[in-house]
């Protein structure tokens, strides 16, 4: 008997050139037995042929009668044996069996694949030999070829190229990396915790804050008309260009501002079916740097039939005045002369309104009805000049946007308050003593046929000069506007998130903007506001 390991003698050297003899001819597998009994009985000369004998030697003879090839002990057949098997031969009956396998069979690496990346294993594992390996190595003769070895590498399943694996170990790979600081976007912060290895932080963005978007309405709560104009004005087939349209929209952009100009119906003219009573114009005078831009908005008189034909009159007059005095104008706003323009504007003024009730009285309508309020802004093309020119007469509003906050600019009139003055003025009704010089019955004086009535006090003109800067926003408004700014909060709110961006609306979203709606302000909306750049 032979040692684990050692070389075979005896018999064993018989067995192993009979088994590995290249001139021994293969005589094949054995043939198929035609029935169970002589499967048995061939199995069982397959058993005692391979029986040794009291001397150690085997029965040659009874081998060949039967033609049974010699007995492969411990060898399986080569059509059985996978693919990378261990080759491990079978140990006689009285040798105790091998140790155990500690782990798996490892083998030498091999040539790496097209497209694979070399990756370091871990440090807390490392390859070890198996004795398994060992001890199959030990008992294999030096001459038997050892099976082919698979090389080692990730397990690519069929029909998968192995340029798409490499690619997935690299995302994975990428995935297991700690995450950092350049990936995060954000400079890392020394006293926060570290973050855990193998996860990615989210990635904070910073968005650039925007405006509010549009609403149909503010304040406390829809207001009762429908937003959409409802009914149309009756039209005469006679004269059309009477016929005024339910929202005029316009804008231009000169020198260093940019101009939004709006009048529509309120709700109230939309459901009655009523004509706008607002106008607006906006002319430019002149050529280049000299030129002079002018929008004027003017409101008829509220239930008059004509209101809105004396609106459109009181814009044509006043801008026809300011157009043939355009050069002496633009002068005088580039050089700063405040008193002289607002003494030439206040001229214009008078002598435009002047001409609207001398209209009113050729077509035999009472001046008081057939009025208007007429507000003007002047803007100057010259970018380098940043003066800004209110004037007018009437009711409305004069409002500006600086550093998110708005401000009430209208000109405020002078009243006369004080002492009578001697040779001014009425009497006083009573003495020092306390004693009534006439009795006041309440009865109205008559007028005296010599001298003409009183005609009713004219509204005060107002006039400002100002110099915007960058940033700035100037709204210029009827009452129809005027009104729900100065009493409702979240309007003037809502305007100053909307308006408080350097880029000025478009022409859509300004009027989009100038029609959100406020309950119980329903007259028509004109305005006009400069963006300054």
């Amino acid at each position: 008997m032979s040692q684990q390991g050692g070389k075979p003698t005896g018999h064993e050297d018989d067995w192993w050139g009979q088994l590995y003899d290249e001139s021994t001819e293969d005589t094949g597998p054995a043939p198929a037995a035609d029935s169970l009994d002589d499967r048995f009985a061939s199995a069982s000369g397959a058993v005692n042929d391979g029986v040794e004998s009291d001397t150690g030697a085997v029965d040659e003879s009874s081998r060949a009668g039967a033609g049974v090839p010699a007995p492969r002990r411990g060898l399986a057949d080569a059509a059985d044996t996978p693919y990378g098997a261990e080759f491990v031969p079978e140990g006689a009956p009285w040798e105790p069996p091998p140790d155990p396998p500690a782990g798996p069979a490892t083998f030498p690496p091999g040539p790496k694949p097209p497209g694979f990346v070399e990756r370091t294993p871990p440090q807390d594992r490392t390859p070890t030999e198996s004795p398994v390996t060992t001890v199959a190595a030990s008992r294999v003769p030096p001459d038997v070829p050892s099976p082919p070895t698979a090389p080692p590498g990730p397990a690519v399943p069929p029909g998968r190229p192995a340029a798409q694996t490499a690619r997935n170990d690299d995302w994975w790979a990428a995935q297991q990396e700690p995450a950092t600081p350049a990936d995060q976007g954000t400079p890392a912060d020394p006293t926060s915790p570290p973050a855990p290895q193998g996860l990615r932080t989210a990635t904070r963005v910073d968005l650039p804050t925007l405006p509010p978007t549009p609403v149909d309405y503010v304040g406390s709560g829809p207001p009762t008309c429908d937003a959409e104009p409802t009914a149309l004005p009756p039209a005469d087939p006679d004269d059309l260009d009477d016929l005024v349209p339910d929202t005029v929209l316009d804008g231009a952009r000169y020198g260093s501002c940019t101009l939004r100009a709006v009048s529509a119906r309120g709700d109230s003219a939309r459901f009655r079916g009523e004509p706008r009573r607002d106008s607006l114009l906006t002319a430019r005078f002149g050529t280049g740097e000299q030129s002079l831009i002018l929008v004027a908005m003017a409101t008829g008189a509220r239930a008059t039939p004509g209101a809105h034909r004396a609106a459109a009159e009181a814009c044509h007059w006043i801008g026809r005045a300011v157009g043939r005095s355009q050069a002496r104008l633009a002068e005088d706003i580039r050089a700063g002369r405040r008193g002289d323009l607002k003494s030439g504007l206040h001229r214009l003024t008078d002598r435009s309104l002047g001409k609207l009730r001398a209209s009113a009285t050729e077509q035999g309508i009472d001046p008081e009805e057939y009025a208007a309020t007429l507000r003007c802004l002047l803007l100057p093309a010259d970018p380098e000049c940043r003066t800004r020119v209110f004037f007018g007469v009437g009711a409305g509003g004069l409002f500006r946007l600086r550093d998110g906050e708005w401000h009430d600019i209208e000109p405020r009139t002078v009243d006369i308050t004080g002492e009578p003055v001697v040779g001014f003025g009425s009497l006083p009704a009573e003495t020092p003593e306390g004693d009534r010089l006439t009795m006041d019955l309440g009865i109205p004086t008559p007028p005296s046929p010599y001298e003409p009535a009183p005609e009713p006090p004219r509204e005060p003109f107002r006039f400002r000069a100002s110099v915007a800067r960058p940033g700035d926003t100037l709204l210029m408004c009827t009452g129809g506007l005027a009104e729900p700014l100065r009493g409702e909060p979240d309007l003037c709110r809502y305007l100053t998130g909307r308006w408080s961006e350097p880029a000025p609306p478009g022409l859509a979203a300004f009027l989009a903007d100038t029609q959100t709606r406020v309950k119980g302000y329903a007259d028509d909306r004109t305005a006009a506001a400069v963006w300054e750049a």
